[in-house]
């Protein structure tokens, strides 16, 4: 089934109680008990699973060809969850371009609990092997990156890994399943702020991962997430579902809007450096198009002045609204 067929209809069923067609809010907190203590419907207490965030799972899961996925309140909490399953002396390495706040729990948080880490040139897949430790549990990457839009060879990077016995997360946030499916590429998890396309209307914070298989710590994983509470809620699973009805519509408009603004960039005399995959000279370009079958949205750039001029053009923005986050 092609993705523009899945974002409309996975993780969506028919009421049962009313015929409706779009799945209803389920704010129940806990769920009736059968007369032998059972729970015949399959949920308990909200704060381990409802329906609202089974739905949301299920989609996710079909859309990155994933066999489970875990949604939470946002993408940090995701990310804290999925570290969370490492224990002291373990190591973690991760490229340089990854998210501030990936970096912030890796080393503040977690690093005072027994966690190591290692930051490594994403684009390096040397420097990368060469960093992994036999205590190495965790290689994370994200491609595209955050803010520079730097590309990493997912296929290349988890041969290396797992060859060591590593496991490969990708954050694939920017680029999202209708442009990159990295399981399909070899990694093991594919991580995702929700509150960015998925979402799509700037109005939900959310946060998933999705596994290739499962496994011990997908396990724990869903322990993290039903014991610490970090699950995502009802309403907000809802929105997120509701959001990616239109992902691949969005997604593509997203990429045709990018490109010619990064061509337009590129070739204005006051900019220094455009950096979006779709240039033919991305210093990746050959791997983002090898990897992806879309650009993606987002780009950045340097301008002629330093920090006092860019600060100065974003100031100056009219159509777009000088605001944290992205892909509304």
């Amino acid at each position: 089934m092609k993705l523009e067929t899945l974002v409309v209809h996975s993780g969506r069923r028919i009421d049962q109680a009313t015929g409706a067609v779009t799945p209803p809010i389920h704010l129940a907190t806990t769920f009736e008990r059968a007369p032998d203590g059972a729970y015949p419907h399959g949920y308990q207490y909200a704060r381990e699973s409802h329906p609202n965030r089974s739905d949301l799972e299920t989609c996710l899961s079909a859309l990155e060809g994933g066999a489970e996925a875990a949604a939470f309140t946002s993408g940090s909490a995701a990310t804290l969850a999925l570290l969370e399953t490492l224990r002291p002396g373990d190591h973690v390495v991760a490229t340089d371009d990854v998210f501030y706040g990936t970096r912030s729990l890796i080393v503040d948080l977690l690093g005072s609990w027994g966690l190591e880490s290692t930051f490594v040139a994403a684009g390096d897949p040397t420097e990368i092997e060469r960093a992994l430790r036999p205590t190495t549990k965790l290689l994370w990457i994200e491609t595209p990156s955050n803010p520079l839009v730097g590309i990493a060879d997912i296929a290349a990077v988890a041969e290396i890994a797992q060859a060591r016995g590593a496991e490969v997360v990708v954050d694939n946030t920017w680029a999202t399943p209708i442009f990159q499916r990295p399981l399909t590429l070899g990694a093991d998890w594919v991580l995702h702020s929700t509150t960015k396309y998925f979402g799509g209307h700037c109005d939900v914070l959310g946060g998933a991962l999705v596994a290739r298989r499962e496994s011990d710590r997908g396990q724990r994983l869903r322990q993290i997430q039903k014991s610490g509470g970090a699950g995502a809620s009802p309403f907000d699973s809802w929105l997120v579902l509701r959001g990616v009805r239109s992902l691949a519509c969005r997604m593509k408009t997203h990429a045709e809007n990018a490109q010619r603004l990064a061509e337009f960039l590129a070739a204005h005399p006051k900019v220094v450096r455009t950096y979006y995959p779709g240039l033919v000279d991305h210093p990746n370009h050959d791997i983002a198009a090898r990897q992806m079958s879309g650009w993606g949205g987002m780009l950045s750039f340097e301008v002629a002045g330093g920090r006092e001029a860019a600060f100065r053009i974003a100031a100056a923005t009219q159509v777009f609204t000088r605001a944290t986050s992205l892909g509304g």
